[in-house]
């Protein structure tokens, strides 16, 4: 069964169950219930179809209603739930359908058995409709439901206690209404204890719910400035850093991710964290987060990451733990020729970023936008320094292919197009920020990229494209992004076409396309000063080229003036009627007042002025008393304006419905009138057929009138062909017996042909089927032999390795003795040197004692030498003098002798 056809099928059991609620049409309602979800329906209600919008209108007013059973409500919710799977159906549900009253009505007629598990079904699917949606406070039964939180959360009932939390948290989120309404209650001193109390639970989800309304209700009062004060807001950081971190699941990263960019909004929280010491251990944390594979983490990590960006004393800070860890690796990346990323890259937080962006799955366009968003943002840090560091160049070398990847084959049909042009006017102004980033850029950049880039952006501006025209409610029409993406490029290419060949003649072509009139009209008259900046740039350089359409663009930027000056002027009706609204409110609700707040302000001024000049005269009344008095009022009176704004906002989602009903009683009026049209032609198709018919009926008058006369001719025969009719009769009963059963005969004999040719073709099948299973179970069997054998061999590989290990392990306690026995040495060897130091120190000193005296030595010996010296001289002429006696006394030889000696 189709989709369709069960929805058909469902709104009949819907009528039938209103109109006669009997069991059995409870329990058709339920199985129709129960099969649509089963068949689990992707976006049904984005559709904008009338038949899943009268569905489901059906089945919350049955939801709401209390006559019906608890268990049909509780399978309707739980469909409700199922179709909520994505933020717009969730915004059709909360605003086109007020689901967000009905479920809290429910809530109300069971507030008294707050464990039924149609209350816990409920709780948990308003938690997911009011994340980061706004709930008017004057809905029905919001107050009942607050209070029914208030209570359960007071509570100490596990199991109840954190879907309120949740629900709680998303409530008082920038909701002023409804902030100021618990804070009114009698009891919310309690209530603050009480969440308190929560923040040293076991679970981590309850202390992050707890901190968020904490934050959101006490952040700028008393309690919050003791409880988010300097001296402690430093451990209230580390908290939720470690919730970020370590956290139960993704629900408890996401309210935590949310706790703390709310807090980054307060200018004082923002600078304690500016100041926090642990705050690059924390960020390196977060960044880990990157590398899980889950979109809903890294879309939260992401938007935390952008919000520290904001924070000026923190982009710095986080430009360095992006990109400097991941410098070594990233020269050696960029030297490999298409190596891509490998395993051990992905402990860097750049390249983390680098991988979101590489291949955008389905469900993934959010996070590779804000990686995007997010690299946007930390190199323009990065390259507005005076030097650029090597780090972000070789950074840059590996984005951009994945860049230009990403913008490559752009297709308008195709279900990611969106993404690929809001791509464009975000990484533009990375390729073009920086002379060298335009160098890195022009190594990989082709002229025939830029412009097919450009021709198929154009085309998507100048044509009718769906492409260009998104449905009402998107945040930006693509027709403008494309009109920016187109103005960037041609910057690009204007800032490349000196290094690129060929760039300049795409340049100028481009410049003189009829198509860039309208791109340039939109930029020229913007209200962005940097794409009327962009767009004066490029009209510099167009205006003298030959042709240029100068006449065109002109009249291209009076019409868009003329437009906008149309819309100036609906806006001021828009707000004058809005103004003249809540008056006509305020007077049909507490009869006649004042013309507007601020009047009544003023009035209360000047009588605060002259109760001031009259103090003299009223000496028993402190001026303090009657300031309070006034204040009161005021708050009073402010209050009353947001209930009243409130009340508009009804009004203004009343009136959506009403404009939802009038389109579906259009669309239905439009489905009547195609069915007339078809009975109509229906209609006169009979009429012609009738005309046909009453023709060949003519035509048959005429032969039954040339009949009767061949009839009385034949009347002359009857007599004598009675007998042979009578004859004739009973052969032509015969005939029409044997007839019949040549006819049945024939018939089954084409049923056993029919038989036969089946049976053929499946024992033709089941013998094809047989062939391939032989050859299958022959391939097998051959497989199985080899996987055997390879076993075996590994068998016998591990048994060699094992005996290796072992081997090893030995000769490991050897070497281990080995050490130990060498440390023993090394140790003795040590406090041998030790005692040979201390010697060599003393050995030092006798060695100078010694030079000391040896100096004194040779200066006596010099002396010593000189005395010798001389008395050598003194010998020399005593042994002459004595050898002459003895040559004189003496006989030859004896001379010789004494000479001798």
């Amino acid at each position: 069964m189709d989709v369709t056809t069960c929805l058909k099928s469902l709104l009949l059991a819907i009528h039938q169950y209103r109109d006669n609620r009997t069991a059995h049409n409870a329990a058709q309602l339920q199985k129709q219930v129960e099969e649509l979800s089963g068949m689990r329906c992707v976006r049904l209600l984005s559709s904008g179809q009338v038949l899943p919008s009268e569905c489901v209108c059906g089945l919350v007013e049955l939801a709401g209603d209390p006559n019906t059973s608890p268990i049909l409500t509780g399978t309707i919710i739980s469909l409700l739930a199922q179709l909520a799977c994505d933020d717009e159906s969730r915004d059709v549900l909360q605003s086109s359908y007020n689901l967000t009253s009905t479920l809290a009505s429910i809530i109300h007629c069971h507030s008294t058995t707050p464990r039924e598990p149609l209350v816990l079904q409920c709780l948990k699917l308003l938690q997911r409709l009011t994340y980061n949606g706004r709930i008017f406070h004057c809905a029905n039964y919001i107050h009942e439901l607050i209070d029914f939180l208030m209570t359960n959360i007071q509570s100490h009932n596990d199991d109840i206690t954190m879907p309120c939390l949740g629900l709680m948290a998303n409530l008082c989120r920038y909701n002023l209404s409804v902030q100021t309404h618990i804070k009114a209650l009698s009891n919310v001193k309690a209530f603050y204890r009480t969440l308190i109390n929560f923040l040293a639970h076991n679970s981590l989800t309850v202390v992050v719910f707890a901190l968020s309304i904490l934050a959101s209700l006490t952040l700028n009062e008393e309690v919050g400035e003791k409880l988010f004060h300097a001296k402690n807001i430093h451990q209230t950081f580390q908290l939720i850093f470690n919730i970020i971190v370590n956290g139960d699941g993704t629900l408890t990263r996401k309210y935590s991710v949310d706790l703390l960019v709310d807090l980054l909004k307060n200018p004082k929280m923002a600078d304690c964290l500016t100041r926090y010491e642990h705050f690059s251990v924390c960020l390196s944390q977060v960044l880990g987060l990157l590398h899980v594979k889950d979109p809903d983490s890294a879309t939260k990590v992401l938007e935390l990451l952008l919000a520290l960006c904001g924070v000026s004393g923190l982009r710095s800070l986080l430009c360095e733990v992006v990109f400097r860890p991941a410098a070594p690796r990233l020269r050696a990346a960029s030297r490999r020729h298409g190596a891509g990323l490998d395993a051990g890259q992905t402990t860097e937080p750049g390249l983390a970023l680098i991988q979101w962006l590489s291949s955008p799955a389905e469900g993934e366009e959010l996070c590779c936008l804000q990686a995007l968003q997010l690299l946007t943002e930390l190199l323009e840090e990065a390259l507005g320094s005076e030097v650029v560091s090597v780090c972000v160049l070789g950074y840059v070398e590996l984005l951009v292919p994945v860049v230009l990847g990403l913008l490559q084959g752009l297709d308008p049909a195709a279900p990611d197009s969106q993404l690929r042009t809001h791509c464009i006017p975000l990484t533009l102004p990375l390729l073009c920020s920086e002379e060298s980033v335009c160098r890195v850029v022009s190594r990989q950049m082709s002229s025939q990229l830029c412009l097919s880039q450009v021709e198929l952006l154009l085309s998507c501006c100048h044509n009718n494209d769906p492409l260009t025209c998104p449905p009402t409610g998107h945040d930006s029409s693509l027709s403008q992004v494309c009109g920016e993406a187109v103005l960037k490029s041609v910057e690009l290419m204007s800032k490349l076409r000196q290094q690129v060949k060929d760039m300049e003649t795409c340049f100028y072509r481009i410049l003189q396309d009829q198509r860039m009139v309208t791109p340039l009209s939109l930029a020229l008259t913007s209200s962005h000063r940097e794409h009327v900046q962009t767009g004066l740039r490029l009209l510099f350089e167009a205006t003298p080229l030959p042709d240029f359409p100068s006449l065109v663009l002109g009249e291209s930027i009076a019409a868009n003036n003329a437009y906008r000056q149309r819309e100036a002027e609906l806006s001021v009706k828009r707000v004058a009627v809005q103004q003249d609204v809540p008056a006509l409110m305020g007077k049909s609700l507490s009869g006649p007042s004042p013309s507007s707040p601020s009047h009544s302000i003023h009035s209360l001024i000047e009588k605060l002025q002259n109760g001031m000049e009259l103090q003299d005269q009223m000496k028993d009344v402190r001026v303090s008393e009657i300031m309070d008095v006034y204040e009161q009022k005021i708050s009073a009176l402010a209050s009353k304006e947001g209930r009243l704004q409130d009340l508009l906002e009804a009004k203004a989602l009343a009136l959506s419905q009403a404009d939802r009903l009038i389109a579906q009683y259009r669309c239905q009026r439009a489905q009547a009138e195609a069915e007339a049209r078809k009975l109509a032609s229906m209609l006169k198709e009979a009429e012609r057929r009738r005309e046909e018919l009453q023709a060949e009926l003519g035509s048959q008058v005429l032969e039954a009138e040339r009949s009767k006369g061949d009839i009385e001719e034949l009347l002359q025969h009857n007599a004598r062909l009675q007998a042979d009719s009578q004859e004739h009769q009973a052969l032509k009963g015969s005939y029409n017996q044997l007839l019949n059963r040549f006819n049945e005969s024939e018939r089954l004999l084409k049923e056993l042909q029919m038989a036969h040719i089946s049976v053929t073709k499946q024992m033709d099948t089941l013998r094809k089927s047989q062939d391939t299973l032989r050859l299958q179970h022959d391939k097998a069997v051959c497989e199985l032999k080899e996987r055997e054998e390879q076993i075996k061999s590994f068998q016998s590989e591990l048994q060699q390795r094992n005996r290796d290990i072992t081997g090893l392990r030995g000769e490991l306690r050897g070497q281990e003795e080995r050490g130990r026995a060498k440390e023993k040495e090394r140790e003795e060897l040590e406090e041998t040197v030790d005692i040979l130091r201390k010697e060599l120190n003393k050995t030092e000193l006798a060695r100078k004692d010694a030079s000391i005296r040896a100096s004194s030595l040779e200066l006596q010996k010099a002396q010593v030498e000189a005395k010798l010296q001389k008395k050598e001289e003194e010998l020399n002429k005593h042994s002459s003098m004595i050898a002459m006696i003895h040559s004189l006394s003496s006989g030859k030889q004896k001379s010789d002798v004494n000479l001798s000696l």
